[in-house]
């Protein structure tokens, strides 16, 4: 049967085809270490398990507004007056199942054929084909490694042209960590007003922050940056509940109603109880995130100089999220391998180490390692990697 073309253009996720192979190697018997993991090895609080189950107990098992629960969006602005001291009205709030799926739906809602969307390498798997599979076309824009990753309002500035729809920001970032100041912020917003082009602020890593930095939004910067933004954002790694499938939109009521309309023919709603748990999760607070942003940060700090120790290997250390991003071109050549695609497969099978090669991220030269792991597994890892190298250097 003949496919939809839609489909034809899309390429596989590495994160997930690398999880797929070190579960094989698993179920084969073999001590694999995954790095490849883009979601937090602790269980969800008690607390918002609580609730939710309550939720089911009391009857709450049934359909849903398709935008989410009342007092789910009132949570939600709840959690933007707090956080970055912004107010938004219900009918400026999406939930959707998952920050995946509602960046996915407001690009449906948003493009039409042809038109463009800048995306900063590197970037997210996803983020250039949901543009492509809402028939957009990505216009990438390279972050350097010697400005941590980050793209320049000069260089936003040269890429933008008549077609340009939108620019994605992710502060912080998957894959590097990297963070914009709020100055880096405005400049770039400056020139998003400018040309009239959308922000889509991808923020799902602001809890997750070391070393005494400050996440920022775009959108707390000025009302006219507000407007000019839709913030995306959800509970799957603040709250460790990647499973529960919650994360939301705010922004322009227009887009939001649109993406609403959308989301009524496909999903219907986002899962009742999950809506319930996360009520709980921006209502109370138990101080588990705080716990685990620690636990994160204490094992950046224990890995990191280890990691740059190894041979052939640097690194911009991340002030976000929880993966590292290392530049292991120069360890390649050592090696005497032609690509990291083809390096980090023979580790995998060597060494028994699954990273994620960044060719997946738009940077070939480069690798991501999730420190969401244990930190006994994180030193094994680096172990093995070191090793790797140094037996292999010609």
């Amino acid at each position: 049967m003949r496919l939809a073309k839609r489909v034809s253009t899309l390429t596989p996720s590495s994160t997930l085809a690398i999880t797929a192979k070190a579960k094989e190697l698993k179920e084969q018997g073999h001590d694999v270490i995954g790095l490849g993991a883009g979601e937090p090895d602790f269980n969800t609080p008690q607390y918002i398990i609580d609730a939710a189950v309550r939720s089911m107990e009391e009857g709450h098992t049934k359909y849903t507004p398709s935008a989410g629960l009342p007092k789910l969006k009132e949570a939600i602005i709840g959690k933007f007056k707090n956080d970055q001291k912004i107010s938004y009205k219900p009918a400026e709030i999406l939930v959707g199942s998952g920050a995946k799926h509602v960046l996915y739906t407001l690009f449906q809602a948003l493009l039409d054929e042809g038109d463009e969307v800048i995306i900063p390498t590197p970037y997210w798997v996803s983020y250039p084909e949901q543009v492509k599979l809402a028939a957009g076309n990505p216009v990438y824009i390279e972050g350097l490694e010697s400005n941590e990753f980050k793209v320049t309002a000069e260089q936003l500035e040269q890429a933008i042209t008549e077609k340009t729809k939108a620019f994605i920001l992710n502060s912080p970032s998957n894959p590097t960590g990297s963070m914009y100041s709020a100055d880096e912020l405005r400049e770039l917003g400056d020139v998003c007003i400018k040309h009239d082009v959308l922000i889509v602020s991808d923020e799902i890593y602001e809890k997750l922050v070391y070393g005494g930095a400050t996440h920022t939004s775009i959108a707390e910067l000025s009302e006219e940056l507000k407007e000019q933004t839709i913030v995306v954002n959800g509970v799957s790694k603040s709250h460790s509940m990647t499973g529960w499938r919650i994360g939301y939109a705010a922004g322009n009521a227009e887009i939001i109603k649109a993406m609403t309309n959308l989301a009524s023919h496909s999903t219907s709603n986002p899962t009742t109880n999950a809506q319930y748990g996360t009520i709980a999760a921006y209502t109370e607070d138990d101080g588990s995130v705080e716990t685990m942003r620690q636990a994160f940060e204490e094992r950046l700090n224990g890995v990191f100089d280890k990691l740059v120790a190894i041979p052939g290997v640097s690194c911009v250390k991340p002030k976000g999220a929880f993966y590292l991003f290392p530049n292991v071109s120069e360890a390649v050549k050592l090696n005497g391998f032609s690509d990291v695609d083809s390096w980090v497969e023979a580790i995998l099978e060597e060494e028994k180490v699954a990273l994620v090669p960044g060719s997946g991220f738009g940077a070939p030269d480069n690798v991501r390692l999730s420190y969401a792991t244990s930190f006994d597994l994180l030193e094994e890892a680096l172990t093995r990697i070191e090793r790797f190298v140094r037996n292999h250097t010609k």
